[in-house]
C-alpha cells in the first residue's frame, strides 16, 4: 500500500505534513476538519504546492527519508511536550520528593513532573529512582501556538 504525503499549513502558516492513502482520503478529512495542525491545533487548514512522492515503506530500500526539517523537529517536540502534560501531574517543586514517595511504594504509581535541582536529580538516580530531565519543560507550560 503506497501513502500520499502532502505539504500542509495551517491559518497560522504552521507548515506540516499529512500522510493519507488517497487523495479522497486527504478531501474528506480535510472538507469534515478532521486534520489538525501539530503545533497549534487549528483545524483550518491548506494544502500547499509540492512535487507528488510516494512513501512505499520497506520495499523501497533504496529509497533514503530526508532528515526532519526545523518545522517537523519542532512540531515533534511540541507533540512530546503536549503528551507530558496529558499522561503526567505536575507536583512543582515537590518533584524530588513524590519521586521518592512513589519509587518506595508509599503512594500510589503514577507520572509526575516537576522541578529538581541537579543534586536532587544526582540524589535520586544514586537512590535507584529512574529520572529523566525534559529539555522543554518550559515550552510545555506555554500556549502551544
Amino acid at each position: 500500500m503506497s501513502v500520499k504525503v502532502f505539504d500542509l499549513s495551517c491559518d497560522s502558516d504552521h507548515v506540516f505534513e499529512g500522510w493519507f492513502s488517497s487523495q479522497e482520503q486527504f478531501e474528506e478529512q480535510l472538507l469534515e476538519r478532521n486534520i489538525g495542525c501539530p503545533l497549534c491545533a487549528s483545524n483550518l487548514i491548506r494544502r500547499l504546492p509540492s512535487a507528488p512522492r510516494l512513501n512505499l515503506g520497506a520495499q523501497q530500500e533504496t529509497l533514503r527519508a530526508a532528515p526532519p526539517s526545523a518545522t517537523q523537529v519542532q512540531a515533534m517536540l511540541v507533540r512530546a511536550a503536549r503528551q507530558i502534560m496529558a499522561n503526567t501531574e505536575d507536583v512543582g517543586e515537590r518533584f524530588a520528593e513524590e519521586a521518592r514517595k512513589i519509587h518506595y511504594k508509599e503512594v500510589p504509581e503514577r507520572g509526575i513532573r516537576g522541578v529538581a535541582t541537579r543534586d536532587e536529580a544526582q540524589a535520586l538516580t544514586e537512590e535507584g529512582v529512574r529520572v529523566v530531565a525534559v529539555p522543554f519543560a518550559e515550552m510545555a507550560k506555554e500556549p502551544l501556538h
